[in-house]
């Protein structure tokens, strides 16, 4: 199965990449299943439902997010409604949508996508993320429940991400980092098969502090002093994110590449898909 997940969509240039490029890349790569994160696609802070149904048009199958779920309201309710659009599993009990789901590939294998997100230098009060991971694989075991197990793991920590990744290597397809919106050069495949890397990076403006226009940024960390309000970066966008290919028989990794397509950064596609 080929698999691809895209990093956080940044404002409007973000989204707007992903959904010029991601029709060509499903087509072109014969992908079966796409993960696009969207938490920061309106305005760099949430997402609404006009935008995410968006992206589903253009391909992806499931959107996750993380701390910024619920910035823009709405999302409260329609959380409820959209089968496709995860949260982090790990929040209290009663919050609404849901943090993991059943879906179905292209290929007609059955894919389970969880959103969870970390404590370390983030959210202290969220119930643990590893108790969460793991009743998640307790109801949707890898080879019997479902043919691939993929884990947005929403986090600052990388050790935090790594340690969850060997958590549950074996029980896993991938484990992808995302928050940080810098593509990381870890990508992997961990001793038990489980694809692995700390973070996909960004679908956004890369002139820029992690998406946001940079000006508003270094004044803050030069006076101390806000001046405004953090406004999206507007240049054009590089979409990043990670290639998977796992194996129809046991569920894990086989293949494990970053992708990155744009102006900014030095662009990458997995050779074993072309």
């Amino acid at each position: 199965m080929r698999l691809l997940f895209l990093g956080d969509m940044v404002g409007r240039t973000g989204r707007t990449a992903v959904w010029d490029q991601l029709p060509g890349l499903v087509r072109d790569f014969n992908l079966d299943f796409v993960i696009v994160n969207g938490e920061n696609a309106a305005g760099g802070f949430g997402i609404t439902e006009e935008i995410f149904l968006e992206t589903l048009s253009a391909g992806a199958d499931v959107v996750t997010t993380g701390n910024h779920v619920w910035d823009q309201r709405e999302a409260l309710v329609f959380a409820e409604r959209q089968e496709r659009f995860l949260r982090p599993a790990n929040y209290p009990p009663g919050t609404p949508g849901r943090g993991a789901n059943l879906y179905m590939a292209r290929n007609g294998a059955r894919v389970v996508v969880a959103n969870v997100m970390g404590r370390v230098f983030m959210h202290p009060d969220l119930d643990d993320p590893f108790s969460a991971g793991e009743a998640i694989l307790e109801a949707f075991p890898l080879g019997d429940v479902a043919d691939a197990v993929v884990f947005d793991f929403h986090a600052e920590a990388t050790s935090e991400k790594l340690c969850f990744a060997h958590f549950v290597d074996g029980r896993a397809s991938l484990v992808v980092g995302t928050h940080t919106h810098v593509p990381t050069a870890d990508a992997q495949i961990l001793n038990g098969g489980t694809a692995y890397m700390s973070d996909s990076g960004m679908c956004g403006d890369y002139d820029s502090s992690i998406g946001m226009d940079k000006e508003e940024p270094v004044n803050r960390f030069l006076s101390r002093i806000p001046k405004g309000r953090f406004e999206v970066a507007s240049g054009p966008a590089t979409i990043c994110g990670v290639a998977v290919e796992i194996s129809d028989r046991t569920g894990l990794a086989e293949k494990i590449a970053p992708l990155r397509i744009g102006p900014r950064l030095a662009e990458t596609a997995p050779e074993f898909w072309r």
